[in-house]
């Protein structure tokens, strides 16, 4: 080793010593500044400055045009974890390319998104895979696979998976907490990290922003105790934007920033995203914590090589080794040609009926004269988290390119209005000089700070006024678009513009609602500008938002041309119609916004019903970034597909689809309902209790988990099974008996016969995705680990495969199950609860009625109390708040004679066997604070075998139940 060579430069040298080398170098405020989303560079060491944190969900985003591929959801309805590891292939080279050009281009990926979509109102659901932790976890460890690259030193990109844990609502997202018993935490919620984090392709993952069992992510002890415990690589965990802050602000969970950000290091967070790139915040709270004494250096330390490890990894430091240091592959055709594979790969044909000739409507035949009418017919719309388009392909435009253009005429399906004011005059978009110009959030690391257009002049007013062309978005969510394809919008100076491209931006501008003035419709509308609260008036400088209601002016809306007019008009001279319907990904259901229905827009919802009255050879192509419930249009029409957001090719891929050129195949990553009433609430995290998706859901789905059709017919035969230790063997021969090579998705599902707990009513243990050609058959086998059909065993805290018979399924889809065989799992089935030697946790209950989890501590630990009893403080409904538990199967061998309930709170525990006999009743005085515990007793006589009831009232936090006899 020469002088000028320190160990850490030495490739030869270990990581974990070239790791350690350059941390003893590093002056403990260097280190302190390098636990900020924005580490600055030490160039005394020649150490460049590192961000983490690069989004790149379906393509490199925020840093301008880059390949958009379908959105997560889209890359999920693939069912294909071949192809998502192409995609992140391809999405790691355009980051290295796009980096190599503009080194603000982060390498630590944000990506992808494992949350599992168990509800289909949550506003993110567009990044999730599928409600399935088998499905998700197969995606996830194929994209971060194609992310990593193969080197077996060299890491490509570093993926970070988003966001853990049990994160499914944004309503109240910082403050809101998830209950998260033992079973679902195991058998869902952990599932789907830890198949990737296991496969070596994840250098990370990202705390949510809420609580689980009133704990905050942040400081989630399941960090160390499943996290870490899955892979001996080091894992950076880089926390949310702005979530350390949260800890004091929103949820009040500490008093100092100091405290906070020292209990959020000490769970494992090593990089903290919070103040943009000014780390003087963070580096302030992390050196008062250091001189408080509630952090050490070694914790700091600890944190730091998790982020040297990184950086390692990415070859920064050997960059004449670094494999992938001159990537140049950016908007290849090899790329835009998977844009456009995915995208056909992810289309779903819900339902083909036949039309009035008794054929089929789709695929469409040649010469077809066709009707695309609809919001989203000429639209490809972007989401939060896409890159821009290099290349832009709508519906329309695919169908113009793939039939002709004089075959396809179109109807946007828009109301045309103008608004008149209460002086007569109507509002104006004044002509502009200005040169026109796309104006997007290219490059910028974070697109929330990018201001709106001032260059362009206000609204005006005068006699005739503008045709504005107005959608709802659904209850009431308005966008009014100008003649000249801007829609309104308003910048910081309050002004109101034609000036926006699309809707967008962290806090939308471009969205309105007209409010009522009364009950007489006549009497007119205030137009309320959403994004800042306030009212449209008309000044003598401009249009622009008022100061106050008083100042709002009230509207008229005359309406030109009704939307189903033109829909009806265009649809009437066609052969077919494609209604094309569905959302624009930054309204009405977003990160920060849950939908509040499924149901279609109104407004959609009268497209299709007049496209149909006009012709019956109508279909319903949704694009959407999440579920509808159509039953509606599901009865009524012949054809309707869905597709996610597809990306810079979808509108080609959709063409190609419809005219047969590529047989549909998709398959849905998430139940469809038939309506909001199938729908628990959205913070009810317990699938096993509520019946939630498709393992527990006991109704009948509109569209069921795993279904898609295609243009041809599979047959399933010789459909085998057996068993060993290890592994399940399943083997079955597919074949496409019909006229037209197609994929089929071949999906294994198996079913408990007689379990001892509620077990789903199938669940997928693996899939294939298989291309066969017209009459073609194939033999598939599948090695299955038989612990696939195990659960958590809360009675003994064990992942249990409990004996008996199970039923293998393959099929279609999680309803259309052609084949099915029995195989029968050997042992011994496990025991009653040991109640007398082991105790019970609170937690470990089976059933539940009126309860949530609460933390036992800030640091770990679960308690139970009654919903609503409250953290702290007296109130009437705090002490009237009541709950039960049941444990099934305790027993207490010859005889329980006394019990101890560790307690907090206030209030009293009431135990009962099978919920008649009274064993005791407990009063708990005010122990304190809500951790502060204590143990009180009674006299008990239990024996043998029973279900244990324990009834809470009031305020009162149950950790703990033990007996003695």
């Amino acid at each position: 080793m020469t002088a000028e060579r320190p160990p850490f430069r030495d490739p030869a040298t270990p990581v974990a010593r070239r790791v350690d080398d350059l941390l003893d170098r590093l002056a403990p405020d260097e280190r302190l500044a390098m636990l900020h989303q924005f580490a600055p560079a030490v160039p005394r060491l020649g150490l460049a400055a590192f961000r983490t944190g690069q989004e790149a969900l379906h393509g490199v985003a925020w840093m301008g045009p880059a390949t958009v591929f379908p959105q997560a959801v889209g890359l999920g309805a693939t069912w294909n974890p071949a192809l998502v590891r192409r995609v992140g292939e391809a999405v790691s080279r355009e980051a290295r390319a796009m980096r190599a050009k503009d080194d603000r281009v982060g390498l630590n990926i944000w990506a992808p998104t494992v949350n599992l979509l168990r509800h289909p109102l949550w506003g993110r659901g567009e990044e999730g895979y599928s409600e399935d932790p088998a499905l998700t976890s197969a995606l996830a460890v194929a994209y971060t696979r194609g992310l990593r690259g193969d080197h077996p030193t060299y890491w490509r990109t570093a993926p970070v998976l988003k966001h853990w844990l049990a994160h499914n609502n944004e309503t109240d997202r910082d403050t809101s907490s998830a209950s998260v018993r033992p079973r679902v935490l195991h058998e869902y919620d952990l599932r789907a990290f830890r198949g990737a984090v296991e496969a070596g392709g994840v250098a990370g993952v990202m705390p949510a922003y809420n609580l689980v069992n009133g704990r905050p992510n942040h400081l989630s002890p399941y960090l160390r105790e499943h996290l870490r415990t899955w892979t001996e690589r080091e894992l950076l965990v880089c926390s949310d934007a702005g979530a350390p802050s949260n800890l004091v602000d929103s949820e009040k969970y500490f008093a100092t920033h100091e405290e906070a950000t020292a209990a959020a290091l000490l769970a494992g967070v090593d990089s903290f995203t919070d103040h943009g790139t000014d780390g003087t915040a963070i580096v302030a709270r992390l050196r008062g914590a250091r001189e408080q004494g509630l952090i050490g250096q070694e914790d700091i330390d600890t944190a730091v090589r998790r982020q040297l490890t990184v950086r390692f990894a990415l070859g920064e430091f050997d960059p004449e080794l670094d494999p992938y240091a001159d990537e140049q592959a950016f908007d290849s055709p090899e790329h835009r040609a998977l844009a456009q594979e995915t995208a056909e790969q992810a289309v779903v044909l819900l339902k083909n009926g036949p039309a009035e000739d008794g054929e089929p409507l789709l695929p469409l035949r040649p010469g077809t004269r066709i009707a695309v009418v609809g919001l989203l017919g000429d639209e490809s719309k972007l989401d939060w988290y896409s890159g821009s388009l290099l290349h832009r392909s709508t519906p329309l435009n695919g169908l113009r390119e793939r039939f002709g253009a004089d075959r396809v005429v179109f109807a946007e399906g828009v109301n045309r209005v103008r608004l008149r004011t209460a002086s007569g005059a109507r509002l104006r978009v004044p002509e502009s000089d200005v040169r026109d110009e796309t104006h997007l959030a290219e490059g910028a690391l974070d697109p929330a700070l990018v201001a709106g257009r001032t260059d362009l002049p206000p609204l005006t007013t005068d006699g005739d006024g503008s045709e504005f062309a107005l959608i709802d978005w659904g209850g009431g969510l308005l966008t009014l678009r100008a003649p000249d394809g801007r829609y309104l919008s308003v910048a910081d100076d309050r002004r109101v513009r034609a000036s926006a491209d699309q809707p967008g931006g962290w806090v939308v501008q471009e969205t309105f609602r007209l409010e009522a003035r009364g009950t007489d419709h006549d009497a007119g509308h205030l137009l309320l500008h959403v994004g800042t609260g306030g009212y449209v008036c008309v000044a003598a400088d401009g249009v622009k938002v008022a100061a106050d209601r008083e100042s709002a002016e009230i509207f008229t809306v005359e309406t030109v041309e009704r939307g189903e007019d033109a829909v009806a008009r265009a649809a009437a001279e066609a052969d077919v119609v494609l209604v094309v319907a569905g959302n624009d990904p930054h309204l009405c259901g977003r990160e920060t916004e849950d939908r509040s229905t499924l149901a279609l827009p109104a407004h959609q919802e009268r497209l299709w019903r007049a496209a149909h009255a006009a012709n019956p050879r109508t279909a319903l192509v949704l694009v959407s970034a999440y579920p509808y419930a159509v039953p509606d249009a599901a009865a009524a029409l012949p054809a309707l597909l869905w597709t996610a957001h597809g990306g810079q090719a979808a509108g080609t891929a959709l063409a190609r689809i419809l005219a047969g050129d590529v047989s549909p195949a998709g398959r849905l990553p998430q139940t469809w309902y038939a309506s909001d009433a199938d729908l628990p609430d959205i913070l009810d995290y317990d699938i096993v209790g509520s019946r939630q998706t498709y393992l527990y859901f006991d109704g009948t789905a509109l569209f069921p988990f795993g279904h898609g059709l295609s243009y041809t017919s599979f047959a399933y035969e010789r459909l085998s099974a057996s068993v060993d230790e290890e592994v399940v063997r399943v083997e079955c021969t597919v074949t496409n008996t019909g006229a037209v090579a197609s994929d089929e998705v071949v999906q294994v599902y198996a079913r408990a016969v007689d379990p001892s707990v509620p077990r789903p009513h199938r669940e997928l243990l693996t899939h294939r995705r298989l291309p066969l050609a017209a009459g073609a058959s194939e033999t598939l086998s599948f090695e299955i680990p038989r612990s696939a059909l195990g659960f958590w065993d809360v009675a003994h805290g064990r992942w249990t495969t409990e004996p008996g018979a199970y039923e293998i399924q393959v099929g279609a889809s999680s309803a259309d199950l052609r084949r099915s065989v029995r195989v029968e799992i050997d042992g011994v089935r496990p025991g009653p609860r040991p109640v007398l030697e082991n105790g019970l946790s609170a937690v470990d209950y089976d059933e539940q009625r009126g309860t949530e989890i609460v933390d036992r501590t800030k640091v770990s630990g679960d308690a139970v109390t009654p919903a609503g009893a409250g953290a702290e403080g007296e109130s009437a409904s705090a002490a009237d708040a009541e709950g039960e538990l049941v444990f099934q199967r305790c027993d207490f061998g010859d005889g329980a004679t006394e019990v101890a309930v560790e307690v907090a709170g206030a209030g009293r525990v009431e135990l009962s066997l099978d919920g008649r006999t009274v064993l005791a009743g407990i009063d708990v005085p005010e122990t304190g604070g809500r951790y502060d515990y204590t143990t009180l007793g009674a006299g008990i006589l239990a024996r043998g075998v029973g279900d244990l009831h324990i009834r809470l009232r009031g305020r009162v936090r149950l950790a703990r139940i033990d007996f003695a006899g």
